[in-house]
């Protein structure tokens, strides 16, 4: 399922992101609202963190404040502007002060390892999608964030963007794919251990030359790491453990190329 932000109405979400419509009043001079935009967007994350985005809606949100649907639309015009309100606060929780002293290459490891922790505890965030931002501050300081991270490596616009580029990927896809496997079990009713049994079992008996047709990547699976069966959560430790890897690598080659640049 994937989503794509910014679909309301663009001058209201830009203006709830950015805080430029003041908060409804009951009355001239009255009380403060009961209600605020900001109860209703952390109400809207609750709901689509513990149920997912599939249950989220205005009545859902209004349930857990004890409101009906329509008391909501007089501060968030609707479902889709009140999901580019929770997308952007989810990013809120992003790293922002990584120490730059530690070099580049510290800070930029700390922050995909942190930026990957916060994808798991809001999954449905990986099902909105990139290819249209939602242009709030919190998404604009988290791009600010990663880049003043690798600011230290000197690249050129260029490249720096191709590596920012590869890098929010390589957070995302392996944070979908942990949070995948993380929700398989409940989701379909049978256990890790159950289901690469079933299949294993099965592979051995069909495919009893596995090793000759496929030895690279028989080598591959023999090489060590987590392995079926040895307790919950094999994908999400071995998605991990890839994530790990591949940021590495991804960051070796930005020192290459770093140091490629600094040859005379």
């Amino acid at each position: 399922m994937t989503v794509f932000a910014g679909q309301g109405d663009a001058h209201r979400s830009m203006s709830l992101l950015w805080r430029g419509a003041p908060e409804p009043r009951t009355g001239r001079s009255g009380p403060k609202p009961a209600l605020t935009v900001d109860a209703i967007v952390a109400a809207g994350i609750a709901v689509a963190d513990a149920e997912g985005m599939a249950a989220l809606s205005m009545r859902a949100v209004g349930e857990r404040l004890g409101r009906t649907a329509m008391a909501l639309y007089t501060y968030v015009p609707g479902k889709a502007e009140l999901l580019d309100l929770m997308h952007d606060r989810v990013l809120a929780e992003l790293p922002t002060g990584h120490d730059p002293a530690a070099g580049w290459r510290a800070a930029t490891t700390a922050w995909a390892e942190e930026a990957f922790t916060c994808y798991l505890r809001h999954p449905w965030v990986l099902q909105i999608s990139q290819a249209r931002p939602v242009l709030g501050p919190a998404e604009l300081g988290a791009m600010e964030a990663v880049l003043r991270v690798l600011d230290g490596a000197g690249l050129p616009p260029r490249q720096l963007r191709g590596v920012v580029a590869a890098l929010w990927q390589l957070v995302r896809g392996m944070a979908r794919t942990a949070a995948e496997a993380r929700a398989a079990a409940t989701d379909t009713g049978v256990a890790d251990e159950d289901w690469w049994y079933a299949r294993s079992t099965q592979l051995a008996t069909l495919a009893p030359d596995f090793a000759e047709r496929f030895p690279l990547l028989t080598a591959l699976e023999s090489g060590g790491g987590p392995e079926p069966g040895e307790g919950g959560g094999y994908l999400e430790e071995q998605t991990r453990e890839a994530f790990r890897t591949g940021l590495a690598v991804l960051l070796d080659g930005v020192g290459t190329a770093v140091a490629r640049a600094e040859r005379p």
